[in-house]
């Protein structure tokens, strides 16, 4: 991770909905804002290679089959491919993306706050964040974007609807959709404004134990929204937490160390970073945890990365909190930007992150090719004996391949017919749903759970469809499916809160950290003890 977003993110996350929200979030790209200059001091043999490479480029500029387009061969082929050689998250941003990243750094673009993914061929509306210009104005989950201020976008992809939809602040846009029920298409007037959706949820999953997910650090405000949560929930009335960093795949080194912050000591340090070039930094917690002592559970996968890791990482070390789930991503390189002549930019990697007690939290990358990097099953991975350090009351941990939990979990895997009704996302129970509330807005009441008659309505949908499955597999799955159902329903009539409760609900992982803050329990008096004893010594 870095101090900001983009590279926090394994590649491999393209693929995952697409914010259309206020493009100006400050330092909200995976880069410092500071930008660095390159020195000037360049070695004999780099001067020869440079060398070399000019020979090279007029060797093949004079005599290709084909004529040579300069900024493509430099641009796509050139740097990104001397970067790939270096790490697998240097990144390369060509003229027209460091265009659109100094925007955003410079907030001169904004969003109709709104989430888009693709369905097939088809850019859809995922959710609109409340409050936002894009539900002021009527748009909602499920609704087919076709037009763009009365330009036909159907074929485009969501990265090119997305650009149109951006612009300066309290400008109009005009955005067609296609609703289910509706028989024309239905055109909406959006004034483009600032947009700072919560990426946080809590709630209480049992009395007394609350639960908070960050789904991401991108934005700023990340821990501000978490403590605003606590506080409108009473949190000295709470007895353990939950702290879900499932799938988070990182953001605002800041934001990390604030909201890792809100849970230690003054002063504990949370995370360093040192690199050939950087010295070392400390980012420590400012203003601690107040007295509060619940026990903590925090919950990783294997896409946990950079920022979350960071926190992970800071509260396993102090042993504040048990960590559960899979072993992290293992993202721990830092990237600073430094701007090049033709208006391009280099993010390079300068840094390595640690956690407090010194273990590295990036995982090896020079011995596997970078999809394997991406894309390897690690959770079986030998620990890294090399990189062996303690936590503050004496457990053994290990660095150099992101956090290992201290307690595994495997979420269960889902079956054929549960794979077949979810991919491709966004799935069937969207369609259906769809269908369900037609063009009218969506209205449940508060304590709503699907009937038998809306389930077998549902069936009679995934036959009508084409979906391929047998009596058997329905009726096995006929629990899971009204779940689904349900979680679907929040989504459209309620809020994400909502449906984050319907969803953690049922979720074992959540279950099994309920059962487990007794272990947190125990860690916060196995330190108390331990600090006692070196404070006695």
């Amino acid at each position: 991770m870095t101090n900001s977003s983009n590279s926090g993110k394994p590649r491999f996350a393209a693929s995952v909905p697409m914010l259309l929200l206020l493009a100006g979030l400050a330092g909200a790209f995976a880069v410092p804002k500071v930008a660095r200059t390159a020195s000037h001091g360049v070695d004999t043999d780099l001067r020869g290679g440079v060398k070399s490479f000019a020979t090279a480029y007029a060797l093949i500029e004079q005599n290709f089959a084909d004529g040579i387009d300069a900024d493509k061969a430099i641009y796509e082929g050139a740097i990104p491919g001397m970067l790939r050689t270096l790490d697998p998250h240097s990144n390369f941003l060509d003229p027209a993306e460091y265009r659109l990243f100094q925007q955003s750094q410079a907030g001169e673009c904004y969003g109709v706050g709104m989430e888009v993914m693709m369905d097939g061929p088809h850019v859809v509306v995922v959710q609109t964040f409340p409050g936002s210009p894009a539900a002021r104005a009527g748009l909602r989950r499920g609704d087919v974007i076709v037009a763009v201020d009365d330009e036909n976008v159907e074929g485009m992809d969501n990265g090119e609807v997305a650009d149109r939809l951006k612009g300066p602040r309290g400008t109009p846009v005009r955005v067609g959709v296609r609703r289910q029920g509706a028989a024309q298409p239905v055109s909406f007037s959006v004034t483009r404004g600032e947009i700072t959706p919560s990426v946080v949820d809590a709630f209480w999953v049992r009395p007394g134990i609350a639960y908070v997910n960050i789904r991401t650090f991108e934005s700023e405000g990340v821990s501000r929204d978490m403590e605003e949560d606590l506080r409108r929930m009473g949190e000295e009335n709470v007895q353990g937490l939950i702290l879900d960093l499932r799938e988070n795949r990182g953001g605002l080194l800041n934001e990390a160390v604030a909201v890792t912050g809100h849970f230690l000591h003054k002063d504990q340090t949370i995370v360093s970073h040192r690199g050939r070039s950087e010295p070392e930094q400390v980012f420590r917690a400012k203003a601690g945890n107040h007295g509060r002592h619940y026990p903590m559970v925090v919950l990783v996968n294997r896409n946990s990365a950079s920022a979350s890791e960071i926190v992970a990482g800071a509260l396993q070390d102090h042993d504040r909190a048990w960590v559960m789930g899979e072993n992290t991503f293992g993202k721990g390189l830092v990237q600073a930007q430094f701007p090049l002549s033709e208006d391009a930019a280099l993010l390079l990697t300068v840094a390595r992150y640690y956690t407090p007690s010194g273990r590295l939290i990036q995982r090896d990358y020079a011995h596997h090719s970078f999809f394997e990097y991406y894309y390897h099953n690690r959770q079986d991975e030998t620990p890294d004996t090399t990189d062996v350090k303690m936590t503050d009351s004496g457990r053994t941990v290990y660095g150099g391949g992101g956090i290992t939990p201290d307690e595994k979990f495997a979420s269960p895997a889902l079956n054929a017919f549960e794979r077949r009704l979810l991919a491709p996302a966004p799935g069937v129970f969207f369609h259906f749903s769809s269908v369900f509330f037609g063009a009218e807005a969506p209205r449940l009441a508060a304590d709503w759970v699907p009937d038998e008659a809306l389930v077998a309505r549902f069936r009679a949908y995934l036959a009508e469809q084409g979906v391929d499955f047998s009596e058997a597999d329905f009726s096995d799955n006929r629990a899971w499916v009204a779940e689904q159902l349900k979680l679907e329903m929040y989504r459209r009539a309620f809020d994400q809160r909502a449906a984050a409760q319907v969803q953690m609900g049922g979720d074992p992982e959540v279950e099994r950290a309920v059962g487990s803050l007794p272990r947190a329990q125990a860690l916060l008096e196995q330190v108390k003890r331990a600090m006692a004893r070196r404070n006695a010594g």
